[in-house]
C-alpha cells in the first residue's frame, strides 16, 4: 500500500467479517480522536472528595397522610406516580421550602423519605407530610417534632415545571411566588457582574 492510500480490506474474526478501511491517514485521524477524547472525558471528571460533605439536619414537624385519608389526592403523588412506602418512603412539603426531589433521612428511625407530593395546609409551612400505609400508622404518628438529615436537596426547577401549569390553584400559586423570589436574588446578582 502507498503512502496515503486508502484500502478496503476484508476482516474476518471468530465467523464475523467486515470491510475495513486502512491507510496511515485513517490511523492518525482514529488516534487523534480516539486521544482527544479520553483528554476530553479526564478533564470532566468530578475529583472525588476525601471528605464526604456532612448532611444538613434540622428539626422539623411531622405529621403522616396515607390514601384513604379523607381529601387526600388519591393513591398518586403529585408527579402522578404511585405512593410509595416501601425502600425511599412519599412525603408532601411546600415545595418552595423542600423542593420536589428533596431526600432526607428520619434520624430516629433511619427511614429515608423523598418529597414527591405537596399538600393545600403544608404551603407556607416548614411541615413536612410522612406518608404511611394505613389509617392506623397515620393516627399512630400523629404530630411530631423530629431531627431529619437532608442527603439531597431537590430541584427548585422541576418543582416549578411542575407546579407552573396548576397555577389556577390559589395555594399552589403561593409556591409558586415563593420559590420564583427565591430565584430573582440570583438573577439581579448575575446582571450585575
Amino acid at each position: 500500500m502507498g503512502a496515503g492510500k486508502l484500502s478496503l480490506v476484508r476482516f474476518d474474526f471468530n465467523g464475523y467479517s467486515a470491510r475495513v478501511l486502512q491507510g496511515p491517514l485513517l490511523l492518525r485521524l482514529t488516534l487523534a480522536c480516539l486521544l482527544a477524547g479520553f483528554l476530553g472525558s479526564c478533564a470532566t471528571q468530578p475529583v472525588a472528595s476525601r471528605n464526604k460533605a456532612k448532611p444538613r439536619r434540622m428539626n422539623v414537624r411531622t405529621t403522616a397522610y396515607c390514601t384513604s385519608e379523607r381529601g387526600g389526592g388519591g393513591k398518586h403523588n403529585a408527579v402522578g406516580m404511585y405512593l410509595s412506602g416501601r425502600n425511599v418512603i412519599s412525603a408532601a412539603s411546600d415545595w418552595s421550602r423542600f423542593p420536589l426531589g428533596t431526600r432526607f433521612r428520619l434520624v430516629g428511625t433511619n427511614q429515608e423519605y423523598v418529597i414527591d407530593d405537596y399538600g393545600g395546609a403544608l404551603i407556607g409551612t416548614n411541615t413536612i407530610d410522612l406518608f404511611t400505609n394505613s389509617r392506623l400508622e397515620m393516627k399512630r404518628w400523629g404530630v411530631r417534632h423530629v431531627d431529619i438529615d437532608i442527603l439531597q436537596w431537590g430541584s427548585d426547577e422541576q418543582s416549578l415545571k411542575i407546579l407552573a401549569p396548576r397555577a389556577k390553584h390559589k395555594k399552589v400559586r403561593r409556591m409558586l411566588v415563593a420559590l420564583n423570589s427565591k430565584k430573582r436574588p440570583i438573577e439581579v446578582a448575575d446582571k450585575r457582574l
